[in-house]
């Protein structure tokens, strides 16, 4: 039988030193003064007698919530059909395009009637912003932007379905191309989907970033997607002689801001085959649209 010091009580008992810390530490971040001890294998918590009936009340909350806490199931996040053919669809138009500019069909400058020209832009040829994201330098940067924007594609098709994901992605872009024009110089110009990719980055991040109902969170777990998010700009959206940092940047930022309105959109909305397939036709008929209007005006 233990006999603790004068003037001290043992209000509980643990046979982990680890456990017994932890519940030191708890009681100090209270004001409460304590100390362990070790006793035929075991620790125990001591602390003043005047302190022992809030002490060994405290204790006994700090262990029902962190039983109750490490008894909640994992969130799980809820994911949607219509990833693959979205991203299908996404490299068919940019490969599509890339054939008609190629080859100059229906006698059209495809380059010139499509390149984001910020001067142009901000004197009201909207078109240019979409147009932009489907034009290409070569097969290289054509490439590159398929391969990311169909790794993004997917992850973000997935969380909030291949319809309203690749509705956001084009609008960010859009937005992207359109804040990028406002900050640059008037003879500023710039092409590639990578504007839309980002902004699919973008959408991830804030769809990770979105609270949930679970076990509470530390500060780096809580953000650690928006830092992971910012690894990879940095690792792929900086750097290259033609790269067009401040789209990507602005790219980013669009996914981030109309990425959190998808993914505050109801579930039943992003699990309705109606909702994802308008949202995809919306989409894609911008993009058409776009590209009417751009060649139209250039013939």
């Amino acid at each position: 039988m233990y006999e603790p010091p004068s003037g001290y009580e043992v209000v509980s008992e643990t046979g982990y030193r680890g456990e017994a810390v932890e519940l030191r530490f708890v009681l100090e971040s209270l004001g409460v003064k304590s100390k362990i001890t070790q006793f035929r294998g075991g620790w125990l918590i001591l602390v003043p007698s005047e302190h022992a009936t809030r002490a060994a009340e405290e204790i006994v909350s700090y262990q029902r919530e962190s039983a109750e806490q490490s008894s909640e199931r994992p969130v799980l996040i809820p994911t949607y059909g219509g990833a693959l053919f979205g991203v299908s669809v996404y490299a068919g138009v940019l490969m599509l395009v890339a054939v008609l500019m190629g080859r100059s069909v229906f006698g059209f400058d495809w380059w010139t009637a499509g390149q984001m020209q910020s001067g142009l832009v901000m004197e009201g040829q909207w078109w240019r912003t979409v147009t932009a994201l489907t034009l290409h330098l070569d097969p290289g940067h054509i490439g590159s932007n398929l391969v990311f924007g169909c790794v993004f594609g997917l992850m973000a098709g997935r969380v909030l379905g291949g319809g309203v994901a690749w509705l956001v992605i084009v609008f960010s872009g859009a937005l992207g191309n359109l804040v990028n024009a406002m900050l640059q110089s008037a003879d500023h110009t710039s092409i590639g989907a990578s504007t839309a990719v980002f902004s699919a980055l973008g959408v991830l991040v804030s769809h990770a970033l979105k609270p949930r109902s679970g076990p509470r969170e530390n500060f780096l777990k809580r953000w650690s997607p928006l830092i992971g998010g910012l690894v990879i700009f940095g690792f792929t959206g900086i750097g290259g002689e033609n790269t067009d940092v401040t789209a990507h940047a602005t790219g980013l930022l669009a996914g981030l801001v109309l990425g959190w309105v998808g993914a505050a959109l109801p579930s039943d909305w992003l699990s309705s085959r109606r909702v994802q397939q308008a949202s995809g036709l919306v989409a894609l008929s911008l993009v058409v649209i776009a590209w009417t209007v751009g060649l139209a005006l250039a013939g």
